[in-house]
């Protein structure tokens, strides 16, 4: 779980924010816990200060983020 504050990378969606609050999202009859974001970097479009909400599962620290794209631009 991120805590208040940190800054997350959204795997879908490119987009990269804060994290400002938690909620869940039924999935299959079950409860799933997401992430409530303020977006300061949007992939997509040129706005930010949006909220966007998403599974846990998709986000992953901005750090680990940052690794993987270093990693990847060697490999390639």
């Amino acid at each position: 779980m991120f805590n208040i504050g940190d800054y997350v990378f959204n795997q879908n969606t490119g987009n990269l924010g804060k994290v400002i609050g938690y909620g869940h999202q039924m999935v299959n009859t079950a409860y799933m816990p997401t992430v409530k974001v303020l977006v300061d970097f949007a992939t997509n479009s040129c706005r930010r200060g949006f909220v966007e909400e998403d599974l846990l599962t998709v986000w992953i620290p901005w750090e680990e983020a940052q690794r993987m794209q270093i990693k990847n631009h060697y490999v390639n």
